[in-house]
């Protein structure tokens, strides 16, 4: 079993379920490493005393609070845990509120709470209430050297729970260049046509069709780079391509009816299309769009970047077979 991230309780009213914090994200990011451009050697960092110049081991570091120049507080985790025990030992729920009242832009991360003990029932219990009520509990928990705000939400069998950000941090759009609210700066048409192909792209949210499919272009680059022998050149910037939406065309009807157009019906099949990938790097797509085999279906589908007919189309009717753009960037994986 995964280690946990921290032990306590969770505390609403007289109700005190014991749990464990477990992480229930894992970044899948390219770890980069640092190089020396002279000879492509590892840049290291050292820990030194800035005093001294000296290195120092993990064991004869602490940690302090600056309360005048060059004047620290020396803080141990004992202290972080004396300096209020009940707040470090307990996710104490608030109050509750209904979930779709929190906006998007207040939750951070997320975590798993499992019951431990004798924690199992009364862990079910508050599970199914947040369940049937619709509701997500309102908490606070001090993780580290923080006390953070919390929602509690019930996940199928698990309550998760979602950091969130305080009032404080959220930037209103003050500042921001926004269009106003007001729908009749819109044309009638124009709003039937972009409902029309939301409606024509809306599909069930089926998150395991979504990948990082600039990760697997990236790792494709970095391969054909090794293959090549040429690991250790330096690409200089090239010519600036035109930034995406700089297009001159300006009439708004006109980009909706070619969208429609260019959907065919596709858009409504983007579920089974976008699990097709053929797995090239950019630089090594074919100028003309291969078919694809679904590996949903098993049919053969092709993909449609520019509206444009391939030339190897010309024998075929089929007005979903289009020339390619050549990146897989633009394909959903």
């Amino acid at each position: 079993m995964a280690r946990a991230l921290w032990k306590g309780a969770i505390s609403f009213g007289l109700v005190h379920i014991p749990v464990e914090l477990h992480t229930a994200v894992r970044p899948d990011e390219l770890n980069l490493t640092m190089l020396d451009r002279r000879d492509f050697s590892p840049v290291g960092y050292r820990r030194y005393n800035k005093r001294t110049g000296e290195e120092v081991t993990w064991d004869d570091i602490v940690k302090g609070y600056g309360y005048e120049d060059d004047e620290y507080v020396v803080l141990t985790d004992e202290d972080l845990r004396r300096a209020n025990v009940a707040a470090t030992q307990t996710i104490e729920i608030l109050s509750f509120a209904a979930a779709e009242e929190i906006p998007l832009t207040y939750y951070e991360q997320a975590y798993y709470l499992t019951p431990v003990r004798s924690g199992a029932r009364v862990y079910a219990l508050l599970r199914e209430t947040l369940r049937k009520s619709g509701k997500v509990g309102v908490a606070t928990v001090v993780i580290r050297t923080r006390q953070h705000l919390c929602a509690l939400v019930c996940l199928d069998d698990a309550i998760v729970l979602n950091t969130l950000r305080y009032a404080t941090e959220i930037l209103d759009t003050d500042g921001l260049d926004l269009p106003p609210v007001r729908a009749a700066d819109l044309k009638p048409k124009e709003l039937a046509m972009a409902m029309e192909l939301v409606d024509g792209m809306a599909e069930p949210w089926r998150p395991q069709q979504y990948r990082d499919s600039y990760r697997d272009d990236l790792l494709a680059l970095i391969e054909k780079k090794v293959k090549a022998g040429k690991t250790h050149v330096i690409t200089k910037p090239g010519r600036t391509e035109r930034e995406p939406g700089s297009s001159n065309v300006v009439d708004l009807v006109e980009l909706l009816q070619r969208s429609l157009r260019g959907q065919g019906g596709r858009a409504g099949k983007r579920g089974k299309n976008a699990e097709t990938r053929d797995g090239e790097a950019s630089e090594e797509a074919s100028e003309e769009a291969s078919p694809r085999r679904s590996a949903r279906t098993g049919k053969t589908t092709t993909r449609d970047q520019t509206n444009t007919p391939s030339k190897s189309s010309g024998a075929r009717k089929t007005a979903a077979t289009h020339k390619s753009s050549g990146t897989s960037s633009a394909r959903r994986a």
